[in-house]
């Protein structure tokens, strides 16, 4: 029966098992399960969600979903915290598509929220994040299905939002994924899923 662990990733924390050097912070720190592989990285600077399993099918259709069918609908949602009051103008670039070095991005869904309405309730970051004098920040819900390398901070960028906080809170459908939840910072949960249901997330 196919593993399944969210962990919700500290700011700081490398999504690899492999310490480079002996303060580097790993998942080593938090797990010894040497079955366990990422499905879809986050970078040190990033946190919330992030899946681990021991199945390679599962682990390799969240890292690479399908563009076509009902399993397109696969997509990895964050909240971001961004430099300035987005524009409307710059809502729409981000959910048209972005052109980046690597090519143009895939429609996201786009969400501006206010402050007092966020979707969980957000941790303290340590350290905190800078936040420049006079220059207001806000908060976006991001979906995308495709997983250029740092893709999500470039987009900000590019229509000028700098990023200055990432946190995955889902990957996956609606109906068929997962979502962070109330884990605490560095906490994580071990699920068992069955065949069948393995086989109802690969159809989508």
């Amino acid at each position: 029966m196919p593993t399944v662990v969210l962990f919700n990733k500290p700011y700081n924390v490398h999504s690899q098992f492999r310490k480079d050097h002996d303060q580097m912070m790993t998942l080593a720190d938090y797990f010894d399960d040497k079955s366990l592989r990422v499905a879809g990285r986050l970078d040190k600077d990033s946190e919330g969600l992030l899946v681990l399993t021991d199945n390679g099918t599962l682990n390799h259709f969240i890292t690479t979903p399908p563009t076509h069918g009902k399993a397109k609908s696969w997509g990895k949602t964050y909240l971001v915290q961004v430099e300035h009051t987005p524009t409307d103008d710059q809502l729409h670039a981000l959910r048209t598509g972005v052109t980046l070095k690597d090519g143009k991005t895939l429609p996201a869904r786009i969400l501006h929220l206010d402050d007092d309405n966020l979707p969980i309730d957000v941790w303290d970051r340590h350290p905190p994040i800078r936040e420049r004098k006079n220059i207001p920040t806000a908060w976006l819900m991001i979906t995308i299905f495709e997983g250029k390398n740092r893709q999500i901070r470039r987009m900000t960028a590019h229509a000028g939002l700098p990023c200055l906080r990432l946190i995955r809170l889902q990957v996956g459908s609606d109906k068929l994924g997962w979502h962070v939840g109330d884990l605490a910072v560095g906490q994580s949960r071990r699920i068992h899923i069955s065949h069948d249901e393995l086989t109802r997330i690969l159809r989508g």
